[in-house]
């Protein structure tokens, strides 16, 4: 597929033109400046265009170490990658010092180039049009990214410097899936239907979607760009440096990962800024897609309250969570710590006893294979199915070995038992007297379900219902 890249400087619209090429909001935007750090890639539609469109940090002049340099960094390298950039001016502001300047690297670097001229719905527009022939690369095309006007054009010059053969041909909006656009959307895609799911073979060759989630600062990109061996991830020592939730592929084993990156969570106190707000609620969307979800915890500093309040947001949403102790290089008495780790593990993470715990650095690469191993066998775990007969012959001797308490003189009945669903792993217990059955009892059903079948580290999920009386509301016959 062919790979087109929006290039500028900071807010000059980059991300709203992106938003509406793929035609949903995965892009944050914001008025101020600088918003977007890392490249964004989305599967994008344009009339009878199927492309992939690359959103990009906006162009700054600034040394190599400081975290606009690595901005720009990643940039670049968007641009070495792409077969098309567009070159987004402003023209309500006019042209800058600063678009010459990026419109001469773009000329050394890009493959090819379109001078694409934003905002200009406004009036005093036409200055700016006029203006923007001086910066040398052909006849801009006036564009309003935020109200959709002129994408008939922008379509013609993209088609022109590529060749209408270089763009794939549009498939029906049904059969589209975009790079994140599930990411975005509130629905939770990864639990299924709520009815009874045929019991079929894990399959270990399936794509898996996973998260990256902890506080600022835990080392979640170091961790991904580790994964990928490359730098596609903006790094560095400044805390909360992510603000999309960005998503990379990568395989690992012959098996497809999509991996979201997203931004550092905070105690909900704290954050007050919009923009991190935003930052959070798009991390929030990227866990309800995903099926596994590694939390990094920053080992110098675990178990924070915050590190215990994402666990169990995670345990809430219903995905497989995995635990990352990132920063063991920094560790000397390893063996002491180790076991201090695993203490609080099972003492401060009731609710996923069994969690699947792992020492990792994001800087040397130390502990990934591990970790990857971890997530596959949660993953199998949260959609592991048991049959109605085995469970309810489970259940027998569950009963059996310790019955369910007697409420004013009368033992609360259960029926039978039968799983739902799976991803997470959601059960059904039949009684006449829901209500009297318990917290304490619905607990060793829990743990019971766990020893037996293996449910280790994986939320599981006990619905108490009462049997349906075939004969209530109807009227009694007269004799």
């Amino acid at each position: 597929m062919v790979t087109i890249a929006i290039i500028g400087r900071p807010n000059v619209g980059k991300s709203t033109l992106f938003n509406r090429l793929v035609g949903r909001r995965l892009a944050l935007v914001d008025d101020r400046p600088g918003v977007t750090r890392d490249r964004r890639t989305g599967e994008a539609r344009l009339m009878d265009l199927t492309f992939e469109i690359v959103d990009t940090a906006g162009l700054e002049i600034a040394g190599a170490d400081t975290l606009e340099g690595r901005m720009r960094a990643q940039t670049e390298a968007a641009i070495r990658a792409a077969d098309l950039c567009l070159f987004m001016i402003d023209v309500k502001a006019g042209l800058t010092p600063q678009d010459q300047d990026f419109a001469d690297l773009l000329r050394k670097s890009a493959q090819k180039l379109v001078l694409v001229a934003n905002k200009a719905e406004a009036r005093s527009s036409e200055a700016g049009l006029i203006d923007a022939y001086a910066v040398g690369l052909g006849e801009p095309v006036g564009i309003s990214a935020e109200h959709g006007e002129g994408m008939g054009e922008l379509r013609d010059a993209m088609v022109e410097a590529l060749g209408r053969e270089a763009f794939r041909p549009t498939r029906a909006p049904s059969q589209r899936r975009s790079d994140e656009d599930d990411a975005a959307s509130s629905g939770d895609a990864a639990d299924g239907d709520e009815g009874e799911e045929p019991i079929e073979a894990y399959d270990a060759t399936k794509p898996l979607r996973m998260a990256i989630v902890g506080r600022p600062n835990a080392g979640k990109s170091t961790l991904i760009n580790r994964f990928l061996g490359e730098d596609r991830l903006l790094t560095g020592p400044e805390a909360g440096i992510t603000r999309d939730s960005i998503s990379v592929e990568w395989e690992w084993r012959g098996r497809q990962i999509k991996v979201f990156d997203t931004a550092g969570m905070r105690r909900k106190a704290r954050v007050q800024e919009k923009l991190e707000k935003l930052s959070v609620a798009d991390g929030l969307r990227a866990i309800r897609f995903a099926e596994v979800v590694v939390i990094v915890f920053d080992v110098t500093v675990p178990f924070e309250r915050q590190d215990l309040s994402i666990v169990d947001l995670i345990v809430r949403e219903g995905r497989a969570p995995v635990i990352a102790f990132n920063k063991w290089d920094l560790v000397e008495d390893r063996q002491a710590l180790l076991a201090d780790l695993r203490e609080k593990t099972d003492r401060l993470l009731p609710q996923i006893r069994g969690v699947k715990a792992v020492t990792v650095s994001g800087e040397t690469g130390e502990g990934i294979d591990r970790l990857m191993r971890s997530v596959a066998e949660t993953h199998e775990v949260w959609n592991r199915r048991i049959s109605t007969a085995k469970l309810n012959q489970w259940l027998e001797r569950m009963l059996a070995k310790h019955p369910p308490p007697a409420v004013a003189g009368r033992r609360v009945n259960v029926k039978y038992m039968t799983q739902i669903k799976s991803r997470p792993p959601t059960f059904i217990v039949s009684t006449a007297r829901p209500d009297a059955l318990g917290a304490a009892y619905t607990r060793y059903l829990v743990n019971g379900l766990r020893e037996t079948f293996g449910f280790f580290g994986v939320p599981l999920r006990i619905a108490l219902r009462k049997p349906q009386n075939p004969f209530a509301g109807k009227k009694k016959r007269s004799s």
